[in-house]
């Protein structure tokens, strides 16, 4: 009996020592585990401290799973990452765990299967990828008239892009505002659009993508609608052939039965459309619409129609307009009963028979094409809240006004019923995207318009300020908790991860690779935001930066910058759509350079070069073929030409300026353009200029950084926009750093509304009208970089022009410290010594050509000795733009406007030597320019020639210029 005590207490001292031991074991791994996680850092981006959850071990079949915190899931996971983290842990873990198969798991998932599609080395996770979804129908619009073939960038694909908030009704106080504060001169319900607008979408279309915005997109004050029910001043028509003609469709269309809409009120329904069976052949029966166009200028065109139960897939339209005729195939047996864009183009003032839309009856299927509205430019806000409209342009007013516009059904932009516009706004950009899409392959079970988008992402800016000036950087936000995981195509919701966390990957790298920075990267977050968890489709949130912190901003307002962050979104979304597909992509070049025009050997000809750009960290971003765009004298440009080497020939007739602008192309789409150059032959030729084209200055605002002070000076410098800048609210009134956070970057509203002009980069056009005004001289023009590699020889020329605009170099405001902005760089400075010393005759204009001469002694003895003048001051008030001499007063514009970029710093400039002053700045009689003559001469403008407002004057003083150089020395 004793023995067998004896037996059961040792049994039980064992057992419980053995339990004490495991309890040791596993309260040594959980210090370990949460040491781990506490102590856990990536570089690539900031999660903030991590904690573990908790943990299981099952020592029977040797498995061990630890559950981390969300946070450990806001990091981005890659295959090495994830082996080096198992490693780390087996490494620190006691035996015998450390040999058991391990599994990480946060946010509900294990950390092998948070690494996007993209980027596995191995095992696609086929739930998030489309698989057999892959549309087959025609493309909802198809721009025929294109010149190149695209087959491995964005060709069929349909995508959702928009930009933030917008100008909306305040529910509570009975006012429009915007959702956001107005901070370093912007708001975010502007500052996002300046992606999206200028940057984003174009490069998407350009890779072949159809791209849908729940915002207006044509900055476009003027409005005009033609339509066979209220024509107006306009002209509508339809015209039958033998065949077929045209009839009253059984359905409602739109009608413009008034000009301000009141809340659900849809114009679409109060109106009548036209249909017309097809033909086989062409010229029959086609319906023309011929708008009034207020002002010349550039008018998006958007079509619209019914989808009728026969409605064919290649309705034929043609646009005329100033640069010719571009051909589009629209497919009508989707997108009905909303406004369809097609492209934006050049029109002429008034009602012109080379200025309208023609649809024609003509297509390979049997069945019927619809003609209902067709509409011009994109036009002030229309729809009344509180009893009246915004007041501003439609493009600046957020989608629920914009969804009521384009015939959205009232639950798509009114679920709160008009008590909370706010929301409604919110929604209606996701639900716009979802009624469009209904009924199509990604979006089945919904009832809409079949449109088949297979992706949405929203751009958005974000809150957060450093008192150090560090970078808030880029954050991105998806949802996963619900529909049960799914999307309405059945695809994992988890692909919407795979999509933010490609887009913010791209991100970091282009602007680490192009910035001497290095740029945050914030967080994945799984969230329950209403544009991340309404869509059918994957979708996701990207928090670009911080508009409330002054390092952000710096960057933000760059246009360099813009276009790193448009390309990067471009080629992220090209890359998640192709491996969605499994599809090889090639990514679209950049804008070409090294851009002349030369006389051609043969009469009457022009020989054009330029030099296609590698893009050193996209392989397959190179240039393939070239298209050539020609404009005739005041008209658009053409739909291009297609050329294989980077020369082209033109024929030209004399007596007429030709523009040209290239871009490269390759399978992946086409590039941005480059300059615009110009040329002309006089009929009675007695002489030959070069326009050599040196402003290619972008920038942001004058940049305020001191000890004390930060933020952006727009009186000093509002920057040069490339093209046009819709961003800027009003000039910065609070520059206190002990503001950071609270009330810095506080800013006024004076310029909202206001589509400011930037650099065109066509002024070799405006300086060649006035040599062709002047008579007998013809001209040809030149990139600047062609100068300075020594491609172009000046001394053939019997005078140079050389335009400088804004040009001057600034790292303040241009963060990538682009050296290229120098005025007179060493190279320039050398040819144009050499062209002086030889004998000719050189004209120089640029608003900083003093200034930025007068950082060392080398560029000053450029000026003073070759150029004959020395740098006096700048003009920084506003008091007048006046400029008198020649027997003439004319006027530049010195405040920022839509016509014109702005001189808000003409340079008064000295003579030096036997120069003499010319021009001078009222009402203080300051030298604006200078003459020179002597062994050669020289004309040089502290202003910029093409900044002269009236033309008759740009004419006269070229005039002037001319006769000074042809006169005997």
């Amino acid at each position: 009996m004793k023995k067998n005590i004896w037996l059961v207490i040792c049994c039980f001292v064992l057992t419980f020592n053995g339990k004490l031991g495991a309890q040791d074991i596993e309260a040594n791994i959980q210090d370990r585990l949460q040491t781990f996680f506490r102590e856990y850092t990536t570089t690539t981006v900031n999660i903030g401290t991590c904690r573990l959850d908790s943990f299981h071990i099952n020592h029977q079949k040797k498995k061990l799973a630890i559950y981390a915190d969300d946070k450990f899931s806001y990091q981005p996971f890659r295959p090495e990452a994830v082996e080096a983290i198992y490693r780390h842990l087996k490494q620190i873990l006691p035996g015998p765990v450390n040999y058991y198969d391990m599994t990480v798991v946060t946010s509900g998932k294990p950390i092998e299967d948070l690494i996007p599609n993209l980027y596995r080395k191995g095992k696609k996770d086929k739930s998030r990828l489309y698989g057999g979804l892959d549309y087959k129908g025609a493309p909802w619009v198809t721009r025929t008239s294109r010149p190149y073939e695209i087959n491995r960038g964005l060709e069929g694909k349909h995508i959702a892009i928009w930009q933030s908030h917008g100008r909306y009704f305040i529910n509570k106080t009975g006012e429009w505002g915007w959702q956001r504060p107005r901070l370093f001169c912007t708001t975010e319900d502007q500052f996002t659009q300046s992606f999206i607008l200028p940057y984003v979408i174009p490069m998407l279309e350009n890779a072949g993508a159809n791209v849908f915005t729940p915002r207006e997109r044509d900055t476009q004050k003027h409005e005009v609608i033609v339509d066979n029910d209220t024509p107006q001043n306009s002209l509508y028509l339809d015209v039958k052939s033998r065949k077929a003609s045209w009839k009253q469709t059984e359905f409602p269309g739109f009608a413009q039965r008034k000009q301000i809409y009141r809340d659900g009120e849809n114009p679409f329904t109060s109106g009548s459309a036209r249909f017309a069976n097809t033909e086989k052949k062409k010229n029959k029966a086609f319906a023309e619409w011929i708008p009034d166009i207020p002002e010349t200028g550039e008018y998006a065109v958007y079509v619209s129609y019914q989808t009728l139960p026969n409605s064919v897939s290649d309705a034929k339209y043609i646009v005329f307009h100033n640069g010719g005729a571009t051909e589009f195939k629209v497919n009508q047996q989707i997108g009905g009963g909303t406004w369809v864009y097609l492209g934006t183009f050049s029109f002429d003032k008034g009602k012109n028979d080379y200025g309208m839309v023609v649809l024609s009856n003509e297509s390979k299927h049997k069945g019927v094409v619809c003609a209902d509205a067709v509409r011009f430019g994109g036009g002030m806000g229309n729809i009344a809240r509180g009893g009246e409209t915004s007041g501003l342009p439609r493009y600046l007013e957020g989608s629920r006004y914009y969804a009521q516009w384009a015939g959205m059904p009232y639950p798509v932009y009114g679920g709160r019923e008009g008590k909370d516009d706010m929301s409604d706004d919110i929604n209606s950009r996701s639900r716009m995207i979802n009624y469009l899409s209904g009924g199509s392959i990604f979006n089945p079970k919904e009832q809409g318009l079949g449109v088949p988008f297979e992706m949405a992402m929203a751009l958005h800016s974000d809150a957060g300020a450093s008192k150090e000036d560090k970078i808030i950087g880029t954050l991105g936000i998806y949802t996963t908790n619900f529909n049960e995981g799914l999307l309405a195509s059945g695809t994992d919701r988890y692909t919407s991860r795979d999509l933010s966390d490609i887009l913010l990957t791209q991100l970091q790298r282009d602007i680490r690779s192009n910035y001497a920075i290095d740029w945050t990267r914030r967080s994945l977050w799984d969230r329950n935001y209403s544009e991340t968890r309404l869509p059918a489709v994957p979708s996701t949130i990207v928090e670009l930066l911080s508009h409330q912190n002054f390092a952000d901003m710096r960057l933000g307002h760059d246009p360099n910058f813009k276009f790193t962050v448009g390309r990067s979104i471009y080629k992220a979304i090209l890359q998640y759509l192709c491996n969605q597909h499994g599809k090889d992509y090639v990514v679209q070049p950049l804008p070409v350079s090294n851009f002349a025009i030369r006389f051609g050997n043969k009469k009457n000809t022009l020989e054009l070069s330029w030099k296609g750009e590698e893009d050193i960290v996209e392989p397959t971003a190179k240039p393939r073929e070239y298209i050539v765009y020609t404009r005739i004298g005041r008209g658009g440009f053409d739909n291009g030409v297609r050329v294989s080497s980077p020369s082209y020939t033109a024929k030209i007739e004399p007596g007429i300026v030709y523009s040209f602008k290239v871009t490269a192309a390759n399978r992946g789409g086409e590039s941005f353009p480059s300059e615009i150059l110009a040329a002309y032959k006089a009929k009675k030729e007695k002489g030959r200029v070069l326009i050599v084209n040196g402003f290619d200055r972008i920038s942001g605002p004058a940049v305020v950084d001191t000890p004390i002070a930060a933020g952006f000076d727009l009186a000093k410098d509002p920057g040069v926009p490339y093209l046009y800048d819709i961003s800027l609210c009003g000039a910065q009134t609070e520059f206190s750093r002990k503001q950071t956070g609270k009330e810095l970057g506080r800013s006024g509203d004076e310029w909202e509304g206001i589509r400011i002009a930037g650099n065109s980069f066509d002024y070799p056009f405006v300086h060649g009208k006035a040599i062709q005004a002047a008579g007998d001289y013809s001209f040809v023009s030149c990139s600047d970089e062609s100068v300075e590699n020594g491609s172009v020889p000046l001394e053939v020329y019997d005078v140079v022009d050389y335009i400088l605009g804004l040009e001057k170099e600034d790292r303040q405001s241009n963060p990538a410290g682009n050296v290229y902005y120098k005025t007179f760089s060493s190279p320039m400075q050398r040819a144009l010594t050499a062209y002086c010393q030889s004998g000719g005759n050189l004209l120089v204009s640029g608003s900083y050509i003093g200034s930025d001469m007068n950082r060392s002694q080398g560029d000053r003895e450029f000026t003073q000795n070759i150029l004959k003048y020395a740098y006096g001051q700048s003009l920084n008030d506003s008091r007048s733009g006046n400029i008198n001499g020649l027997e003439r007063t004319f006027t530049i514009p010195r405040l920022p406007n839509e016509q014109v970029y702005a001189v808000t710093a003409p340079e008064c400039i000295l003579p030096t030597g036997t120069a003499f002053p010319v021009f001078t700045y009222a009402p203080d009689n300051q030298s604006a320019a200078i003459a020179y003559q002597g062994n050669y001469r020289t004309f040089v403008m502290g202003f910029p020639l093409e900044s002269i407002e009236l033309e008759s004057d740009r004419n006269a003083v070229m005039a002037s210029i001319l006769q000074f150089f042809q006169a005997k020395k």
